[in-house]
Parts: structure tokens; C-alpha cells; sequence
């Protein structure tokens, strides 16, 4: 399964073709693609206006949106940070932290243009697609 982050979604969406937002429209038609909540939150928050939102919400509500976060995610994601943090890098957003986190622990794919997963990949075994 692939959990696309949502700096592709939102390329996707402004119609920028990257070799992310191909792989993004590819799992798109393969019904290999799952939303996580916190994503979800993410892109809905920068709709323009809830006409917008609207439409955004039932296009991605027709993927399986998984939850991306529970304590036991929590304490891992608090354990990935101090690890990264002993290498001499730090995450700087947590969201970041916890969806690597998830797809760390649930054997997903992340699908993402965002440099804060590079250091999940390198030290953490972070799958990409």
C-alpha cells in the first residue's frame, strides 16, 4: 500500500507534473493508495473556500483514510525523533514524524517531495514509492 503525503497531493492538485505526482496518478488507478487523517487535515486545510473543500473532501474520501496516530504510533514516533535527534537531525515538523512513523511500522509506502523524510529513509528504513 502506498500513503501519499500531502506535498504530492497538493502538487497533483495545482496540476504540477512531477515524477511524484506520476506515481501518485499511477496508484491512483491501481486501488493501491490509502489517505492518512492527518493528510487529509492538511490538504483540506488549504482549500480556498468550502465549495472547494467540498470537492476536495469527496475525492479523497474515495480512498480508505487510515488513522495515523495511537499511543503506541505516539511513543514510537517520540523514540524515531530522539533517534534522528542522537544523529544530528531533526525533524522539523511532527507530522512529518508520525506519518513516517506509520508507514515505518505498518509497512506502507510513502509517496512524498519532502526533505524531512529523507533522514526517515536513510536511518529509520523508511520504504518511498
Amino acid at each position: 500500500m502506498i500513503l501519499a503525503d500531502s506535498s504530492v497531493w497538493i502538487a497533483h492538485l495545482r496540476g504540477h507534473r512531477t515524477a511524484a505526482t506520476a506515481t501518485l496518478e499511477a496508484a491512483i488507478r491501481t486501488d493501491d493508495l490509502v489517505v492518512g487523517d492527518l493528510i487529509l487535515v492538511e490538504i483540506l486545510r488549504g482549500a480556498p473556500d468550502e465549495l472547494q473543500a467540498r470537492r476536495l473532501e469527496r475525492t479523497l474520501l474515495d480512498y480508505p483514510v487510515v488513522s495515523l496516530l495511537d499511543p503506541d504510533l505516539a511513543v514510537r514516533a517520540a523514540r524515531n525523533y530522539r533517534k534522528l535527534r542522537a544523529l544530528g537531525v531533526t525533524i522539523r515538523k511532527t507530522v512529518d514524524l508520525i506519518i513516517g512513523t506509520f508507514c515505518i511500522e505498518r509497512g506502507y509506502k510513502l509517496l512524498h517531495a519532502d526533505r524531512d523524510f529523507e533522514p526517515m529513509q536513510r536511518h529509520l528504513g523508511l520504504m518511498t514509492a
